[in-house]
């Protein structure tokens, strides 16, 4: 008999354009399933459920199942059979109870994607006594499954096909099921080719037999229309479902297995299968979705996870357990293709390009796609403002105890709000961030201390609030009680393109005007529109690299507007050789900086030559400088996590007056003796 097609199941691998022009088979494969697709609908025709009872000559007595008949049924018409099977655990209730499929199936014919079928729910534990019983794994009741295949070929099949307008023809009966009725739905498919042309085996149990007793003869598998093999990759019987698989590859036989991201040995799987497995079954298969399916065939690297800063439903890249990070590009017209700081990718087939990186250190990590030499952002992945251009990043996350305060967690959300102001310095349109926290929507006679938090050079004003999660780090420890509640604004530092020496400007004036901008027009604008403390014990700044740099040459100079003041990896040109003349001599008199000042920061990474700022924290103590706090992030380079370490330490000491430049000297040991996060050395 002529082939159709084999598919051994579908769940599919997410694509990335990267070619303009260039459309990925998968576009035309349901990626996610839809809201409410098993929920039922109201003005919607419905089919209905009965239980039959039917005599079994194999076991010896009368037996149960379960019946769906579609919307319109009529004994008139004709209509094919879909046998559908439990688990070990269940019975022929197992499915209406934990999938409820006549919602799922109504809705799909609601939608004209099913063709019309009858689905026969039976007992596939062939014995007198076929409830499940105390002992489910006796081998008595293990033995009733595999003795099943006759009771459902002499005695089921024709009782169906005599009570009900079945067609009885081969075409039109396929068998799947779940966990134990998986392998059953497989044994009984390949060792039945005469009697069913379409199987689908969910999760399929350790039943299922092993490849060469399933299918000695593998080219007779072509005579079937569909194979479908799924399992959830956090399913512990996965194996079954992939020697299966393999099989199949070694014989050259056609199919698609599918794997789901994430998915578990449960119903919120076998629903998602049954909704795919029920579209394709009993209709021509259209060529375009084979090689759609075909084309995504592969199953996730074991142990990973998509990158959290891929667009919601993009499987790729993923990250391992191990850190390393599995990249995959469509780009079938491309002649080189590159992940920047990683390498060359290689060629497969279908189109597709892969590279798997080296372990790389905890943290955020940007990168872009290079194709044929022209460097791009990813277009799986969310955008990012840094290195000067918008690209993508991976994240790697931290693991272990305390390593969650840049995560959200169930505690009152602050928000964040763009503001846009015109700035007269330079005749344009301005952009800021505000951060309020939770209380400042019901509090609203309350006044808050400000925080002016600066990015760094090659980003914006978009960093601290996307890169830095600094909003939920100033949730977490607000509703921690470790920071006073505070706003937050972060602004352009104009210096989101690098510096560069041919451009005329000196390192001096990059970015140098900033400071007129902030005093003069930020911060007015600020106070003008929201509720803040406006006097220097109220009023902090901060910045990371290059924003450090500037957050010094703005504060040291205007200490009557700052009493805190924090460095993250930048800490500005100080000589401690010559101490007293730098920043217009604002460190020559200890005694007056200590009393204007309650906060002196400095942060830095541990893996980013933190020697220069260790030195500079201890030669302004030396000269009497008292409000210093050195904070070394263990592990970390000049990069994302070493700053949102830095924020979550630098938050905490804010605007506690006087009792807080107590508590600054008490807890500077502390910082520097933490034990270190489970990292590792070196960064991107």
């Amino acid at each position: 008999m002529k082939v159709k097609i084999l598919i051994s199941l579908i769940i599919v691998a997410t694509t990335i354009y990267a070619q303009p022009g260039g459309q990925a088979p998968q576009s035309l494969i349901e990626k996610n399933l839809p809201m409410g697709f098993d929920v039922e609908k109201n003005g919607i025709p419905r089919g209905a459920l009965t239980t039959i009872t039917y005599p079994s000559k194999t076991v010896g007595t009368n037996r149960k199942a379960v019946i769906y008949t579609p919307p319109g049924y009529s004994k008139t018409k004709k209509y094919p059979v879909l046998y559908l099977l439990h688990g070990i655990g269940g019975d022929e209730n197992e499915w209406p109870r934990g999938a409820r499929p006549e919602i799922i199936l109504d809705n799909l014919y609601a939608q004209g994607k099913l063709a019309p079928m009858i689905v026969v729910m039976p007992n596939g534990r062939a014995m007198k006594d076929d409830r499940v019983g105390d002992n489910m794994m006796a081998p008595e009741r293990q033995a009733a499954f595999a003795t099943f295949e006759f009771d459902l070929i002499n005695d089921l099949i024709p009782y169906i096909e005599k009570n009900y307008p079945a067609i009885k023809d081969r075409k039109s009966r396929a068998i799947a099921g779940l966990s134990m009725g998986g392998g059953q739905s497989l044994n009984f498919g390949f060792g039945n080719i005469d009697k069913f042309a379409w199987v689908g085996g969910f999760s399929s149990a350790p039943n299922t037999k092993q490849p060469k007793e399933l299918l000695p003869d593998p080219q007779k598998a072509k005579n079937l229309e569909l194979i479908w093999i799924s399992c959830g990759d956090m399913d512990g019987l996965i194996g079954n479902s992939t020697r299966t698989s393999d099989y199949l590859k070694e014989n050259n036989i056609p199919h698609i297995f599918s794997i789901t991201p994430g998915g578990r040995h449960d119903f919120r799987e076998w629903k998602d299968n049954l909704y795919r497995f029920s579209q394709l079954i009993f209709k021509p298969v259209d060529q375009r979705i084979v090689d759609a399916y075909n084309a995504a065939t592969q199953m996730f690297p074991r142990g990973t996870r998509p990158n959290e800063h891929n667009i919601n439903g993009a499987d790729w890249p993923r990250v391992g357990a191990d850190r390393r990070v599995h990249f995959r590009i469509y780009a079938p017209d491309a002649k080189k293709m590159e992940v920047q700081f990683r390498g060359e990718m290689k060629k497969e087939e279908g189109g597709y390009w892969t590279l798997v990186s080296e372990p790389e250190v905890v943290g955020f990590h940007y990168y872009q796609i290079i194709v044929d030499g022209v460097a791009s952002a990813d277009p799986n992945g969310k955008p990012f403002f840094g290195m000067g251009r918008w690209v993508s990043a991976v994240e790697i996350p931290e693991m272990g105890r305390g390593t969650d305060y840049y995560r959200p967690k169930n505690t009152p959300r602050g928000q964040v709000r763009e503001n846009w102001y015109f700035s007269n310095t330079t005749g344009k349109w301005r952009r800021c961030f505000v951060y309020t926290p939770a209380e400042y929507e019901t509090n609203i006679d309350k006044k808050y201390p400000a925080l002016y938090l600066q990015h760094g050079m090659g980003e914006d004003e978009t960093g601290w609030s996307r890169q830095g999660m600094m909003s939920f780090i100033m949730d977490n420890l607000i509703a921690e009680g470790k920071a006073v509640p505070m706003l937050v604004i972060m602004d352009s530092g104009n210096i989101e393109v690098p510096f560069n020496r041919n451009s005329g400007m000196s390192r001096d004036e990059f970015g140098a005007n900033f400071t007129p901008i902030l005093l003069t027009e930020i911060i007015p604008f600020i106070e003008s529109k929201f509720r803040v403390l406006n006097d220097r014990e109220n009023r902090a700044m901060a910045g990371l690299s290059w924003g450090g740099f500037q957050t010094f040459n703005t504060t040291l100079t205007n200490l009557d507007k700052f009493s805190y003041i924090g460095g993250f990896s930048g800490a500005g040109m100080i000589d401690l050789g010559q101490l007293g003349a730098a920043y217009n001599g604002v460190f020559a008199n200890p005694q007056s900086f200590n009393e204007k000042v309650n906060l002196l920061f400095l942060g830095i990474g541990s893996e980013e030559r933190p020697e220069r700022t260790k030195a500079l924290a201890d030669g302004l103590k030396a000269a009497g400088i008292n409000n210093v706090i050195y904070y070394e992030s263990p592990g970390t380079a000049h990069e994302w996590l070493t700053w949102r370490r830095c924020l979550n330490e630098f938050a905490p000491l804010l605007f506690k007056g006087a009792s807080g430049k107590q508590g600054n000297q008490m807890i500077t040991n502390k910082f520097t003796a933490r034990p270190a996060p489970m990292v590792h050395n070196g960064t991107l």
